[in-house]
């Protein structure tokens, strides 16, 4: 009697640690796990932002549809990095040659404050002519940077002045508006350049880094 109950003891032992088990496998692994923010950048289609290129014409996520889309975010004070990606993403631009007629290419302000239409458009006339350079209220900045899940911050200097932190990376999305990968900043043209014919020949395969 008293085995029968060691074991009855056991199995009802055995049958909790089942549950609790299962309970976390589907609150951690399971259909009931929440849904990871691994950080990748939502499809265009999903964002929502309002903005103007230098050009003065109205432009968004929907502007970048349709087509490969490589995307970069800085500002015109920008003193190393922002000219540094921009001149060699204008050189990657001139290794795709003919084909770079098939991409947007599209530089996003983090200072608005300062990067005016204007601005926009005589910064990004030292480049490629295929670069586009966009700006717009404060709030619809930020709402481009949540989508491409991007980073930046304003900070002080010691003049008085003030500089943009921000995320050094190139976005790259293929016509249908999906994230494909990034280019590092300093990623040599070797690497660069396929990873930008990647995007461009995504069709039906889901983007992936």
């Amino acid at each position: 009697m008293q085995s029968r109950s060691v074991l009855g003891y056991g199995a009802a032992a055995l049958g909790v640690l089942g549950l609790a088990l299962f309970v976390g496998w589907w609150q951690v692994d399971g259909p009931g796990a929440p849904v990871p923010d691994d950080g990748r950048p939502l499809p265009l289609t999903a964002m929502e932002f309002d903005l103007t290129d230098h050009e003065g014409r109205p432009v968004g996520p929907d502007t970048l549809v349709g087509s490969p889309s490589m995307v970069f975010f800085g500002f015109t004070y920008c003193p190393d990095v922002c000219p540094t990606t921009l001149a060699d993403i204008s050189g990657w631009l001139d290794a795709l040659g003919r084909d770079a007629e098939q991409l947007n290419v599209v530089f996003i302000t983090v200072d608005p404050e300062r990067d005016n239409v204007d601005a926009m458009a005589e910064y990004v006339g030292y480049f490629h002519p295929a670069i586009r350079g966009w700006t717009g209220p404060e709030e619809q900045i930020a709402l481009a940077v949540e989508g491409f899940r991007a980073t930046y911050e304003k900070v002080p200097t010691d003049s008085g002045d003030y500089t943009m932190n921000h995320t050094a990376s190139v976005f790259l999305f293929d016509a249908q508006g999906r994230f494909v990968t990034t280019i590092d900043y300093h990623e040599p043209r070797e690497f660069a350049v396929p990873k930008i014919r990647r995007a461009m020949n995504e069709k039906d395969a889901e983007g992936a880094t």
